[in-house]
């Protein structure tokens, strides 16, 4: 029996840099591009012979990059080997494989281990799919003659091919993959290890509610952290991570040092006891319910530069701080300040919005027909100023954001909001209906995003068009990991078909 299960791409909305560190938090949201991983057995039966065996075989396919790599798994070390050519491997799929295994070695008595053998020896196939929000099209696109339009996106398959970067001499080298800056990997390894675990049965994802998962989501986190962090080859801030499991929230990473075990692990030491130290570790991460106020919505545009090396910007970043502590220590002081202030008036309109719906509500629609610096003169009533002084009050936040963003970038010599940008968010943010708009995370050139009011967005996506940004069919959806019920594909064709309108 197939599981299928998915996980959401993220947008980091304030908290980039200063995420790594703690107690600084981060805002993220996910988004409706989501990354599947569907597990099923490789073989009908067990082989009579294969209970001498001590490997199984594990079989992964990615039909988007055209690739099957064949692997075994080794029982007594649950280490996987690769025999099929290296060039198709995925260290995050590895990764997700040996250490939800492991957990459930860890976690499973006597019995339970019998069980969880017979369904190893019956092989495993792994097949991911990722939405085609996670990758960049745009070439394609051109190539086509299309607009650089979402209709256009929108008339692409699902699931569609990433083109390969032919190298000279006309051999396909590794993929250099564009990318929208979503966080595949992420995604990709939460879907993975939240599919694994639930087909393997040391969680139980199908009595996971719309609002709060069980317990079990939590050990879905931990192993997709684990995994992420060790294919990643360092333990990131894993905000990325924590979103696609959870969805939307307020994040205060966890301290590194829980995954040391996991980092120290020499060959000698077996994958089941790293296992079970990082499962009995003190997992200090913090998580508060966050999601936008009703009636405003997240919109991604890809400008067409091409996307940034985050790490190392990170690097640049790093080095700035030990080479002037004082300006970075107030730099990231103020940054912080202006993060929290964004956030509090964000989670104003949703308390305003819940006290007097109908103030709100007219407050958006106004917003959404005029350009910001005409909002407050429209306010008539009491309860409708305190609405119109709490968007405002976000959108001076978020400038100040940008300016000390900018002011770091500069410090440490690199394009956290290159001029380009600048330009293209200035003129996003005075855009009727545009309350926000920044560089999501890390910065620099990966897709801008904007946050809209009420039916503003087609607006933005059009003007973009016309600037040469791709605005993207992404959109915010608070809910993280989930069990699904078929194959995505034929979902998603159904949907796409419903979706084209016949003139």
């Amino acid at each position: 029996m197939a599981v299928v299960a998915s996980a959401p791409g993220k947008v980091l909305m304030t908290g980039g840099y200063l995420i790594l560190e703690r107690p600084n938090a981060g805002v993220v949201l996910s988004t409706n591009a989501r990354f599947y991983a569907i597990v099923k057995p490789l073989y009908d039966e067990i082989k009579p012979d294969s209970w001498a065996s001590a490997w199984t075989n594990v079989k992964l396919t990615s039909p988007q990059l055209s690739r099957e790599s064949i692997y075994k798994l080794s029982l007594k070390n649950l280490m996987l080997q690769c025999v099929s050519s290296s060039e198709s491997r995925n260290p995050f799929v590895e990764q997700a494989v040996q250490y939800a295994v492991a957990a459930a070695h860890v976690t499973f008595d006597k019995d339970k281990k019998d069980a969880l053998n017979k369904i190893l020896l019956q092989g495993l196939h792994i097949m991911i799919l990722g939405c085609n929000d996670f990758y960049s099209y745009r070439n394609q696109i051109e190539a086509r003659g299309l607009p650089l339009t979402p209709e256009a996106l929108a008339a692409l398959p699902p699931f569609t091919s990433i083109s390969f970067n032919a190298e000279e001499n006309g051999q396909n080298c590794k993929p250099e993959v564009a990318k929208t800056g979503l966080g595949s990997s992420a995604a990709m390894t939460t879907a993975v290890v939240a599919a694994l675990l639930h087909y393997l049965g040391v969680v139980d994802l199908s009595s996971l509610s719309k609002d709060e998962g069980p317990v079990d989501v939590d050990m879905v986190h931990i192993i997709a952290q684990t995994a992420h962090c060790i294919a990643q080859g360092k333990i990131g801030s894993g905000f990325d991570v924590s979103s696609a499991v959870y969805g939307s929230h307020r994040y205060v990473r966890f301290s590194p040092d829980v995954l040391s075990s996991a980092q120290d692990a020499v060959k000698e030491i077996l994958l089941q006891e790293v296992m079970a130290s990082i499962l009995k570790g003190k997992w200090d991460h913090e998580r508060t319910k966050f999601s936008l106020p009703p009636l405003m919505n997240l919109i991604l545009g890809e400008p067409g530069t091409g996307g940034s090396s985050t790490p190392s910007m990170v690097g640049a970043v790093k080095r700035w701080q030990k080479s002037d502590p004082t300006k970075a220590e107030e730099t990231w002081r103020k940054l912080s300040e202006a993060n929290s202030a964004l956030e509090i008036q964000l989670n104003i309109l949703s308390k305003l919005a819940e006290e007097n719906w109908n103030a709100y509500k007219c407050v958006i629609d106004i917003c959404s027909k005029q350009r910001p610096e005409k909002w407050i003169e429209q306010a008539t009533e009491p309860s409708q100023e305190v609405v119109f002084k709490a968007l405002l009050g976000a959108r001076s936040t978020m400038f100040e954001i940008r300016n000390h963003m900018r002011q770091m970038g500069e410090a440490a010599g690199v394009p956290i909001e290159p001029e380009s940008q600048t330009q293209l968010l200035d003129a996003t943010m005075s855009m009727e209906g545009v309350l926000l708009a920044g560089v999501p995370g890390a910065g620099g050139f990966d897709a801008v995003f904007a946050i809209t009011l009420g039916d503003s967005g087609s607006n933005v996506t059009k003007t973009w068009s016309s600037l040469n940004v791709l605005a993207l069919l992404v959109g915010e959806d608070p809910h993280g990991v989930s069990l699904e019920t078929g194959d995505p594909r034929i979902k998603e064709i159904t949907s796409a078909v419903s979706a084209v309108q016949i003139e």
